[in-house]
């Protein structure tokens, strides 16, 4: 959501005065396309993982200024609540041999910190929901120190002018209510950002929004919140719930939700910033000293805050990035759809296989977007969300099938293709790949083994929910350090 913020109070006055300045970035953001040479002659990709943390007994540790001051690494930063943190690893090419060198680095840095978070009790997790989250872990007081959180949550509060409801269904149901958007900090994530030039990046993102449900699908984590078994990627729903600025009455009006997966195809990256202005009013109306059109005009690179900040607080499963770097402009797909872990491998395995399909389908002859609906591909997501690897999607050509089978006979194919383009090594690419072929033929990822531990401490050992859900989490720790691929976890 941007720099941090302080605390304040806004007026009708600064409203008025941001929707006038992020409309005036807008249009020097579509003077940019137009005239400005961006930086993506040397595309790199970018990495971001959310953690957990715990204790000694599996229970949430909110503990993540001492843990920070302990690791004492600026890669790792603050998250909303205080049982988060996340890394944030520096952008490289994977040409050659980057997908090893982006494991080595992530491997190593959370061994480190994993090392000197141990010092006072506390564990790193990779996991998209935490399995022992209770109600009481999210409140006003979970929340991290940083201000910029407790303004976020008094604005989305404040534009709803209710509580939140929470209320899924799937395996089992639950229905609560929250009075602050902390069940959003439930929900961690992996994060893969992509440079793409202006010209090329409609089709990446397009293309991004197609493999979304198949992503989901394949990478799911989240099978538990509260004790309850509800989506196989409950992650999806959840966000969606936990940061809806809607009350009722204007969901039926057909306003559009701040975590949305859009609405249809586009043709430029203006587009959704384009939506944003349009469609969603602020929540942070905050100016920057800049005149963009002056910087603009004397030949400098805008920097667009105020369209920066307000994308960042429109939370699109694949979102658009403008940042400067070095004075240079550049774009990015941000892919956010997947959880957090299980294992490191498993995180750059999910991204060689992003990586590599969407290139596949950005750049092939004919678009898969003009062979199916947007639609479609919101439903597939959806259902991946909801059932995991047992799912069945539509695919173009291939009607409707299980999605497992889409990958081993499609996907993984063009996922090669495109990791060629690349520039991957071969013995990178199949090593990585083969790891989502083997998750596909034993229909085994985190959801699934999170699942089956959790029955089969429930059923053999005889534990009731909450010590089952405590053991598992710990087994879950144990293996994740381990660092062999999740569809290797056995049983315990």
């Amino acid at each position: 959501m941007g720099e941090d913020v302080g605390v304040r109070i806004f007026t009708r006055e600064d409203r008025a005065r941001y929707r006038e300045k992020v409309r005036r970035c807008l249009d020097v953001f579509a003077a940019m396309l137009r005239e400005s040479r961006f930086d993506f002659e040397r595309p790199t990709t970018g990495l971001e993982i959310e953690l957990n943390l715990v204790d000694e007994t599996s229970m949430p540790a909110m503990r993540n200024a001492d843990v920070l001051a302990a690791v004492a690494d600026p890669s790792f930063q603050t998250e909303l609540g205080q049982f988060n943190v996340e890394i944030n690893v520096a952008p490289r090419r994977i040409a050659g041999t980057g997908t090893a060198e982006f494991e080595e680095h992530v491997r190593a840095s959370l061994n480190a910190a994993e090392a000197k978070a141990r010092t006072i009790g506390a564990h790193m997790v990779m996991i998209g929901i935490l399995p022992t989250l209770r109600p009481e872990h999210l409140t006003a007081e979970t929340l991290s120190a940083n201000p910029r959180y407790r303004l976020l949550n008094e604005q989305i509060f404040a534009a709803r002018g209710e509580d939140l409801k929470i209320s899924i269904t799937g395996v089992e149901r639950l229905v609560t209510t929250a009075d602050t958007i902390t069940p959003e900090a439930a929900c961690t994530s992996t994060q893969f950002h992509l440079q793409v030039s202006p010209a090329q990046f409609a089709d990446y993102w397009n293309a991004a929004q197609a493999i979304a449900g198949v992503q989901v699908a394949l990478g799911a984590n989240s099978p538990l919140l509260f004790g309850r078994e509800l989506w196989r990627e409950t992650r999806i729903p959840l966000f969606e719930q936990a940061t809806d600025t809607r009350a009722e009455e204007i969901k039926a009006q057909g306003v559009r939700p701040r975590v949305w997966f859009g609405e249809r195809w586009i043709t430029s990256v203006f587009d959704l910033f384009e939506e944003n202005v349009r469609y969603y009013p602020a929540l942070l109306p905050i100016c920057d000293p800049e005149d963009p059109v002056d910087t603009l005009a004397a030949g400098g690179v805008p920097k667009l805050a105020e369209l920066r900040l307000h994308n960042g607080t429109i939370y699109r499963w694949n979102r658009p990035v403008y940042d400067v770097l070095r004075g240079r402009p550049h774009l990015r797909v941000e892919n956010r759809v997947l959880p957090a872990g299980p294992t490191v491998l498993d995180t750059i395995a999910n991204g060689a296989f992003y990586f590599g399909l969407v290139r596949a389908l950005a750049e092939a002859d004919r678009p898969l977007w003009s062979q199916m609906s947007f639609s479609a591909a919101e439903e597939n997501f959806q259902s991946c969300a909801r059932y995991g690897v047992d799912a069945r999607v539509f695919w173009p050509g291939l009607g409707y099938l299980p999605v497992t089978e889409l990958v081993l006979r499609r996907l993984l194919p063009l996922a090669h293709h495109g990791l060629d383009q690349w520039g991957l090594d071969p013995t990178e690419r199949d090593r990585l790949l083969g790891i989502i072929e083997q998750r596909c033929l034993t229909g085994r990822n985190g959801a699934t083994w999170q699942v089956a531990t959790l029955h089969r401490f429930e059923s053999e050992d005889h534990l009731d929910r909450p010590e089952a859900l405590r053991r598992m989490v710990g087994h879950y720790v144990e293996l994740m350090h381990d660092n062999r691929p999740v569809h290797e976890w056995p049983l315990p």
